[in-house]
């Protein structure tokens, strides 16, 4: 799973308003099981939920949706489906850009709860 920064997604949003939210829209497919807890990837990515909660009520931000996908209304039903999708709302895009400098944000318990993921910036 490639987990690098997209250095050019990041420099549109840094052009991105000052002023305007900035929703975050999060892809996620889990690992059946993490090898170190043996926990399966979406309990793993429940107590990362937990222990990001204190980061996200720091600055302004909010899980606006989260649920799980269900059927293709266009498109190709040969494609797979994410486990999850989940759309985080940021007051601005510098409340993003606090919550990635946070140096204990739980990150790697993320990153050990998926097989693969998408981070994508909406407005």
């Amino acid at each position: 799973m490639n987990q690098d920064i997209n250095i050019q997604g990041i420099e549109n949003l840094k052009k991105f308003s000052d002023t305007e939210p900035v929703f975050m829209l999060n892809l996620l497919e889990y690992k059946d099981v993490v090898e170190e807890t043996g926990k399966t990837g979406r309990d793993t990515y429940k107590d990362y939920i937990v222990a990001a909660r204190p980061f996200f009520e720091k600055i302004e931000a909010e899980i606006v949706f989260k649920g799980t996908p269900q059927s293709f209304i266009i498109g190709s039903n040969d494609d797979q489906l994410w486990d999850e999708v989940l759309i985080v709302k940021y007051a601005t895009k510098n409340e993003f850009f606090k919550l990635m400098q946070f140096k204990n944000y739980p990150r790697a318990l993320r990153a050990s709860a998926l097989k693969d993921s998408k981070l994508i910036f909406c407005k």
